[in-house]
């Protein structure tokens, strides 16, 4: 089911379903809500726990459940995105109820540790939105960026039509200090944009968008809340790596694991997001484990297209997990019908 699109004067509520850690970078959180009023016309309403801080929401992984289930049930509340990720969104499980996800199909946008969450969107048989959190690229020092903006409108906002993903004509891994007020109107610099490699396929194919951050689907595989193997099957999974850094040859493991499960033997694709933080011998590494395991797996076939722009980078695309995509190599396009 695809949530209804959110349209200026939509309330859209903000939630800690991670990390608490917003209270410690409230002008941050305040320059967000600002901005995405200013971007999109919506109303950013806090969840009555988001703003409780860390030692509560860490002590209490219902309550972030119960804001979940609160924004959904609300009749005046028509979206929801994540203030920012974490590393325990894997405890919300005992505590989700799919059905009403299911009953009051919202959009749900996040990344990063938010995986958990918008996968059992999709689970429930909901769309949800692989995009900027409230407190990265919503809240962009300076101003949201224009790629961002497309991205969330394309994927959110406008009437559901076809789009092409593109690449971002630049990119930043620069840290500004959140706490710093002056700072946030001072735009980050970014790099001329390096566009993306297709590392193997040359057939078209087309399947549904499903994955996440690869360390946070190691963190649940395995548990009630991991995809049944059909939602597996025929999918364009997205891959994106954290802050974390991990080196390339875990990534590799970590797909390993993903073809032991036969997910790798079933797939229609695979987006591999810039990686963060990697230095041009740790991407070179990367794309050489990659294609290993595929090769491994008997899937030389599969189109493969890295180095896009999404999850840990800025700025990010929006990929509605759920919605068609397709990847012509040949063209190099990537297509979503959201």
């Amino acid at each position: 089911m695809r949530p209804p699109r959110l349209v200026p004067g939509s309330r859209v509520a903000a939630l800690s379903l991670s990390s608490g850690f917003v209270t410690e970078v409230m002008n941050r959180y305040r320059a967000g809500v600002r901005q995405v009023a200013r971007e999109f016309g919506w109303e950013v309403v806090a969840a009555p726990n988001a703003l409780r801080g860390p030692a509560f929401l860490a002590a209490n992984p219902q309550a972030r459940a119960d804001d979940l289930h609160w924004a959904l049930e609300s009749p005046d509340i028509h979206g929801m995105v994540s203030i920012i990720g974490g590393d325990d969104s894997v405890r919300l499980l005992p505590f989700l109820r799919p059905e009403v996800i299911r009953a009051h199909p919202k959009a749900l946008l996040g990344f990063s540790d938010t995986t958990v969450t918008l996968t059992q969107f999709v689970r429930a048989g909901v769309m949800a939105y692989h995009g900027p959190a409230l407190l990265t690229d919503l809240a962009e020092n300076g101003g949201m960026h224009p790629y961002v903006v497309q991205g969330v409108r394309r994927a959110l906002i406008d009437p559901p039509a076809p789009f092409d993903l593109a690449p971002a004509p630049g990119w930043t891994q620069v840290s500004p200090d959140w706490a710093d007020e002056a700072a946030q109107e001072v735009p980050r610099t970014f790099d001329a944009g390096d566009g993306w490699v297709w590392l193997q396929g040359d057939a078209p194919a087309q399947g549904h968008l499903l994955g996440g951050c690869i360390e946070v689907l190691d963190m649940f595989s395995g548990t009630p809340g991991w995809p049944e193997p059909a939602l597996w099957r025929g999918a364009v999974l997205a891959l994106e790596t954290s802050e974390d850094v991990p080196p390339p040859r875990q990534v590799g493991y970590w797909l390993r694991n993903l073809a032991a499960q036969g997910i790798l033997g079933g797939l229609a694709g695979l987006l591999l997001a810039r990686p963060r933080r990697y230095t041009p011998e740790m991407v070179a590494d990367l794309y050489t484990w990659v294609r290993r395991v595929l090769h491994e797996a008997g899937r030389p076939d599969l189109p493969v297209v890295a180095n896009v722009d999404f999850g840990h980078t800025s700025p990010q695309l929006t990929l509605p997990l759920g919605a068609p995509a397709r990847l012509d190599p040949g063209a190099g396009r990537v297509t979503v019908f959201p």
